[in-house]
């Protein structure tokens, strides 16, 4: 697949899948040969139900995705950012929308699109060479990955603004102490500690981390009452579900839970 490859099978089990954007050379910059294939990939994970969590790496040392490909954009007329527009967005929308807990595996750059990316997974383990930014303002363009309302979600309006308004790049210490990471890794060491994370994750019951994740994806945009309703909701999941008999089973037996995933 052009500009990105599948991993299974690494540290974090068989349950743990790999996404990496695979561009090296163009320090995994976005084009639009790469964007099909990453939301057909993502499409794949997102109904293999033996997959319980997804790690987002990028190729090569130097970044984990610089962002939209701007050599290919450089001839590129008004038509054709219209054409492209719908292809990037079912790329990020495929990433954020991965039904698994998603860990971003950030190292050097995650610039405009990179970051987006970044922000699309659940929760982002950088090392200390990792850069952030959304600098799509000093080109005269709007973050177009869901940037504007992701940021605002994980960072607040405050830091969400100084970011995109500014351009300005925010180092791995900086990311970690305004919440744009959630964790540190030495340089070098983001990929294995996201595997490790994600192994963790993929560990407990398949029904309950997704229902989870949809409580505090929908709950995160609405008041309290509703997103209690929504929480019921994913506790009634998983409480009538095999995976909770399971569980409860495992816990009185002294064993590790063999999870249905039901």
């Amino acid at each position: 697949m052009d500009g990105v490859s599948l991993r299974r099978d690494e540290a974090g089990g068989p349950a743990v899948a790999e996404i990496v954007l695979d561009r090296p050379d163009a320090l995994n910059a976005l084009d639009t040969a790469m964007a099909r294939p990453l939301a057909a990939v993502c499409a794949e994970l997102a109904a293999d139900g033996t997959v319980r969590a997804v790690v987002l790496s990028g190729a090569g040392q130097r970044a984990f995705c610089v962002g939209a490909d701007l050599k290919e954009r450089r001839a590129m007329t008004d038509a054709d950012f219209a054409r492209q527009r719908p292809v990037f967005r079912r790329a990020f929308g495929a990433v954020l929308n991965l039904p698994q807990p998603a860990v971003a595996a950030v190292h050097g750059y995650a610039l405009g699109g990179g970051c987006e990316f970044a922000l699309s997974c659940d929760l982002i383990v950088a090392d200390e060479t990792a850069v952030f930014g959304l600098p799509e303002t000093t080109v005269g363009l709007v973050p177009g990955g869901g940037g504007t309302q992701l940021a605002l979600r994980k960072l607040g309006p405050g830091r969400a603004i100084d970011m995109i308004a500014t351009g300005r790049k925010v180092d791995a210490a900086e990311a970690y102490r305004i919440g744009l990471a959630d964790r540190l890794a030495p340089a070098g060491a983001a990929r294995e500690d996201a595997i490790g994370l994600a192994g963790l994750i993929a560990r407990n019951s398949p029904v309950a981390v997704r229902a989870a994740k949809q409580a505090i994806r929908q709950g995160g945009g609405t008041g309290l009452a509703a997103a209690l309703d929504i929480e019921d909701a994913a506790w009634r999941t998983a409480a009538f579900s095999g995976d909770r008999r399971e569980g409860i089973a495992a816990f009185n037996q002294k064993r590790e839970p063999r999870w249905p995933g039901e």
